[in-house]
């Protein structure tokens, strides 16, 4: 009998979950035509799984470095395509970390053949972390902040970052973790729908966020050059709000925003950005799937009646950087952003700016699969995101280059 067969993740099958990492297998026939799967239960313990068919080479090895997929969940060469092509059993499910603590465990098996995988040849895991070796996760109740600090190793002095999730609200952990990995000492925050913040607050204060630069600011590790702030959809107008008002920010990253104040009053300090104004009548909801379309609610954002609803954001001396996909159906974001560097160019400010097709709302860390559409925890309804898979995987990989190169640059 031949060597046994054996599936490798490479250089470890341990890593980060914004790793890319070399799936190989080797001990197959010449030819040989085989499935691979690979399957990852979430905390809910929803099941994710993708598959694509391979054929060995002449040497009965399998590198997805090179290898194309012939079909499956994807096709050609996509050496990372078994972990962005994830897709859950029960539809509408958004695949999330909660307890970054722990991996995601992805099980990689390899069938014989191209039909019904009764037969399965060999199988590894490979252990997704969030959080690098000798980072810190710190819990934050301070004054009114609700915040997990994440501290990298070493004396540092790293440069330090606020990290905003969306309007789905609660403490989202697992982007802010995987920054600090990276060498950021962030601080995820939460503004909404979170223990004693209400699901939609009445209005948000700039002294609340104002607080949190003041807490990151007094963190040995952090550099004195100023404060990044990067936020997702509604954390994408706070981030700019701060950029804009509070000048311990000298970076800024909208991901799927816009340079209008979005659903909640902002109040400054004997100011108050008005929402821009919205009407939900206007929201679709598809008849067959129950699915909401939501990117027709604002009024239009060139309508003067609709200005004193922008954040200033010129006013600023903070750099900013925008992405968007243009296959984002929540939001008219790409037109959004448009908007927003043309008022800060016409300013004579620096900004960089990048739309990404076939990306959808929802530019999350690599590696993390699509979500076309899942629940808003908030609104309590089914909402499209948008994206096609393999460009929003694509999309994501370089963001998070871009997200990453820019704070190091201006902090």
């Amino acid at each position: 009998a031949g060597m046994a067969v054996q599936v490798t993740v490479l250089p470890s099958s341990r890593c980060l979950f914004d790793d890319p990492v070399q799936i190989r297998v080797v001990g197959l026939q010449a030819q040989q035509a085989v499935t691979l799967r690979a399957s990852l239960v979430d905390e809910n313990g929803e099941l994710f799984q993708a598959h694509a068919r391979y054929r060995a080479g002449s040497s009965g090895e399998l590198d997805l470095g090179c290898s194309p997929a012939l079909g499956g969940s994807y096709l050609g060469v996509e050496p990372m395509g078994l972990l962005w092509a994830l897709q859950s059993k029960t539809p509408r499910k958004r695949l999330a970390k909660k307890n970054v603590l722990t991996p995601f465990c992805v099980d990689l098996e390899v069938y014989e053949g191209h039909g019904d995988m009764s037969r399965l040849l060999g199988k590894c895991t490979n252990e997704r972390w969030f959080l690098g070796e000798g980072v810190k996760r710190i819990s934050v109740r301070e004054g009114r902040l609700k915040a997990t600090l994440f501290l990298p190793p070493g004396p540092g002095p790293f440069p330090g970052l606020i990290d905003l999730y969306g309007s789905g609200g609660g403490l989202v952990e697992y982007r802010a973790s995987l920054l600090a990995s990276r060498g950021f000492v962030t601080l995820a925050l939460a503004y909404m729908a979170f223990e004693d913040i209400p699901a939609m607050p009445e209005n948000l204060e700039l002294g609340y966020f104002e607080e949190a630069v003041n807490f990151l600011q007094k963190q040995q590790q952090v550099k004195d050059a100023g404060i990044g702030v990067l936020g997702l959809s509604k954390g994408a107008d706070l981030a700019l709000s701060m950029a804009t008002f509070l000048p311990g920010i000298k970076a800024a990253v909208s991901i799927s925003g816009s340079g209008f104040n979005s659903f909640i009053p902002l109040k400054g300090d004997g100011f108050t950005i008005p929402p821009h104004p919205y009407d939900l009548g206007r929201m679709k909801i598809s008849p067959e799937s129950g699915l909401v379309d939501f990117s027709d609610v604002l009024d239009d954002h060139r309508d003067p009646a609709t200005w004193d609803c922008r954040i200033p954001m010129e006013r600023s001396s903070a750099k900013f950087l925008f992405l968007s996909g243009l296959d984002d159906v929540n939001w008219k974001s790409v037109l959004y952003c448009q908007d927003a560097v043309q008022r800060l160019q016409q300013y004579g400010r620096e900004v960089e700016f990048y739309s990404y097709s076939g990306a959808g709302h929802l530019l999350e860390p690599p590696y993390l699969p699509l979500c076309q559409a899942s629940i808003h925890r908030v609104l309590g309804m089914f909402v499209c995101w948008g994206g096609q898979w393999r460009e929003h995987a694509k999309a994501q990989e370089d963001a998070w280059r871009r997200i990453q190169a820019f704070f190091r640059q201006h902090l």
